[in-house]
């Protein structure tokens, strides 16, 4: 799972859990997982869980926040959990949050083609006003800009427009903070270093799991996985529960001797 924090009910005696799920593609039986991931977590700890997840693809399609089990006589299971689907929110509705959660999500969120320097100024806009400190300041920028990376042409757009758009006070700050990023050079491969570090991070994940689920792997084994991309290891994950052996693996690695 991505993020598991144990934290107090405003008013509320007693700890809960909130898992909370992040999901960067489609998948048909999600709704499921999440349940699982729940009735691990139940179980485990005996504690109130808050299911929630950020659908982070580019689909508008709906997603389901709901699993359930039933009969034509009998409902046995109802599972629900909160849904935050980015690309189903109005970026608009966001342009007067003091979050700095949701300036970063602007360039996640429903806006049109046409609209992409709109929301770039707008976001530098939010920036300015939050005083945010440098760490703060670029862990955002560089989430934003992941996402939304305007071509040469939307970029002159963008630079000739800053002045019309914001207060000349704004425009400085804007100035001051686009100079410091650049001098850091964040910017630089900063797509190729996010693929690579998903990748290799979910690989040692597995592979640690794998270890303590099998007692060791071969080396045929782990070059195999490191080969693979984020979706199949993210398909691995799933299935890991359900190996018992190398061999099981080999089958699933379609690896053959």
């Amino acid at each position: 799972m991505d993020i598991l924090a144990e934290v107090k009910v405003k008013g509320e005696d007693g700890c809960v859990l909130v898992h909370i799920e992040t999901q960067a593609y489609r998948q048909a039986d999600f709704a499921r997982r999440m349940f699982i991931y729940f009735s691990r977590l139940y179980e485990k700890h005996q504690k109130r869980v808050l299911p929630i997840a950020v659908f982070a693809h580019d689909s508008k399609v709906e997603e389901t926040n709901r699993h359930e089990v039933e009969f034509p006589f009998l409902k046995v299971l109802q599972f629900e959990f909160y849904k935050l689907q980015l690309k189903r929110l109005p970026w608009r509705q966001y342009l007067n949050s003091t979050n700095p959660v949701a300036a970063a999500l602007l360039s996640k969120m429903d806006y049109s083609p046409r609209e992409r320097v709109q929301v770039k100024i707008e976001f530098l806009r939010l920036l300015t006003r939050m005083q945010l400190d440098p760490a703060r300041m670029e862990l955002i920028t560089a989430f934003f800009e992941s996402y939304l990376v305007l071509n040469p042409e939307e970029e002159k757009t963008l630079q000739e427009k800053l002045p019309e758009e914001l207060q000349p006070e704004e425009v400085q700050r804007v100035m001051e903070l686009t100079t410091s990023w650049h001098l850091k050079g964040w910017q630089q491969g900063r797509q190729e270093g996010r693929q690579e570090g998903r990748q290799e991070g979910r690989q040692e994940i597995l592979l640690r799991q794998l270890r303590k689920r099998l007692g060791t792997i071969s080396s045929e084994v782990e070059a195999k996985i490191k080969t693979l991309s984020v979706e199949q290891l993210d398909d691995l994950a799933e299935k890991i529960l359900d190996i018992t052996s190398e061999a099981e693996l080999h089958r699933i690695l379609a690896i053959k001797h």
